[in-house]
């Protein structure tokens, strides 16, 4: 499944935005609402003072049990409080009793308390209702009411429709939501121009690099990069040098393998032909013919192996690999070259387990084993130690050739680098140290007295 890769531009837009809305989605609700509280608010004491007015107009009438409460109200008397024609006003007077009085007698009637403290010094109580199918603001007033012939407790309802209220909400709600999208607007662009500008030496380098030929692995130049950016730049330049030295090798190598593989062609065209005109007998010629042909299959094998280390070291992690059975294997697959020369062969194994691959320790062990056979004379002594050396696995061959020259000591790592001119191909020990860089390991020669060189492999303990 293929993922979409999000730029820096957009992932910051959408990770500074995006809470910035949702902010400003829930700072609408709530606006709203306080915007209702605050109409509510101003409007209630209109509709108090409606209630207080028609309070004024209430007077008793009769005596004893015919008291009575008379309202002399008219609906025009409320159109000083009514803001435009978007709102309408209704009102309720009820009597002592809870009889109508005067108003509109559909209006529900109050059925709640007056708070104990209340925001008016009055006996005063506001409540949502419905009336007629529509929503209202209704104002509840206990106005005291006294005269000659006697005194009660009137119940005053003032109720107003909402569309006002709302509307003026909803102006409030406008007028701040239109300045807070202009904010979110202009976070939206300093957010884009920032991002452009923070990542211009980033496209800067990008066309540099686009720019650069296929074999240009120079060092980036970029001393306007951002600091943050230097941490990246410093670790492309290290991979360049790191790919400019590979290179450098594999160069070389292809330059090398190609001059020491054409010597052996050379030299086997001419023995066939030498063969073909009868210049030496065919058993002879067939024998030269024959190691010719034996010695570059073994260089192309080293070759292989050469370049197969770094495919078995990107194969994964090292693993714990018991050193001293592979030795004691390849020691019996060499038994017939060992034999061959009459070596005096000893093998000294104990259990070590270290940190590698099955294929890089055999390689290791035939190269060092086959080097040390090649170097020892006839009838000589070979020696092959697997064990501990102050906790650390060691791998030993000793031989009892010559030595080495101390100005060849470092020179026969390189790849085509002998100490013979008329022996090896020079890619042994060239394999044997780069398996060992693979593995962690530490390879060194050591001449003995009087005479042998001892290869010592140190290596990690799994």
């Amino acid at each position: 499944m293929k993922t979409t890769r999000w730029s820096l531009r957009r992932q910051l837009l959408v990770g500074m935005l995006l809470p910035v809305l949702a902010l400003v989605s829930i700072n609408t609700v709530v606006l709203y609402r306080q915007a209702l509280r605050a109409a509510d608010t101003a409007y209630d004491r209109t509709l108090l003072a409606s209630a207080k007015s028609i309070g004024e107009q209430l007077q008793v009438t009769g005596s004893g049990e015919q008291t009575r409460l008379m309202a002399s109200v008219v609906y025009s008397s409320l159109e000083p409080f009514e803001a435009d024609n978007r709102s309408r006003m209704f009102y309720k007077v009820s009597g002592f009793a809870g009889e109508m009085v005067s108003g509109f007698g559909d209006l529900p009637a109050w059925r709640g308390s007056i708070p104990a403290k209340g925001p008016y010094a009055a006996l005063v109580d506001f409540y949502d209702d419905r009336y007629r199918g529509e929503p209202v603001r209704v104002a509840v007033l206990l106005q005291p009411v006294a005269g000659v012939a006697g005194q009660g407790m009137a119940t005053i309802q003032v109720a107003e429709t909402l569309e006002l209220r709302r509307s003026l909400a909803r102006q409030i709600l406008v007028d701040t939501l239109w300045r807070q999208l202009v904010l979110v607007a202009v976070i939206a662009a300093v957010v884009v121009l920032v991002v452009q500008r923070a990542t211009l030496p980033v496209r800067r380098l990008s066309a540099q690099l686009r720019t650069r030929r296929e074999s240009d692995l120079a060092p980036i130049d970029a001393p306007d990069a951002p600091r943050e950016l230097q941490p990246l730049v410093e670790a492309t330049n290290q991979v360049m040098s790191r790919l400019q030295r590979l290179l450098e090798h594999h160069k070389r190598f292809v330059r090398d393998a190609s001059h020491q593989l054409r010597t052996p062609l050379a030299v086997l065209k001419t023995q066939v032909q030498s063969a073909r005109r009868g210049d030496v007998p065919s058993e002879q010629a067939l024998r030269e013919i024959g190691d010719t042909v034996e010695r570059a299959t073994q260089l192309a094998n080293q070759m292989l192996a050469l370049a197969k280390v770094e495919q078995v070291q990107a194969q994964g992690p090292l693993a714990p690999t018991p050193l001293a059975e592979i030795v004691n294997q390849v020691a019996l697959d060499m038994s017939p070259l060992i034999a061959a020369k009459g070596l005096d062969f000893e093998l000294k194994s104990t259990p070590a387990s270290v940190l590698g691959h099955d294929w890089m320790l055999r390689e290791l062990t035939r190269n060092l084993l086959a080097n040390a056979v090649r170097e020892s004379p006839a009838g000589g002594q070979l020696l092959l130690v697997v064990g501990h050396e102050d906790g650390a696995p060691v791998l030993r061959v000793s031989d009892s050739g010559p030595g080495i020259a101390a100005e060849l000591a470092e020179r026969v790592f390189e790849p085509f680098h002998t100490g013979h001119p008329t022996e090896g191909s020079g890619l042994g020990l060239a394999i044997c140290r780069s398996i060992c860089d693979a593995l962690g390991a530490q390879l060194s020669l050591v001449n003995r007295q009087p005479c042998g060189l001892d290869a010592l492999v140190r290596f990690r303990a799994a």
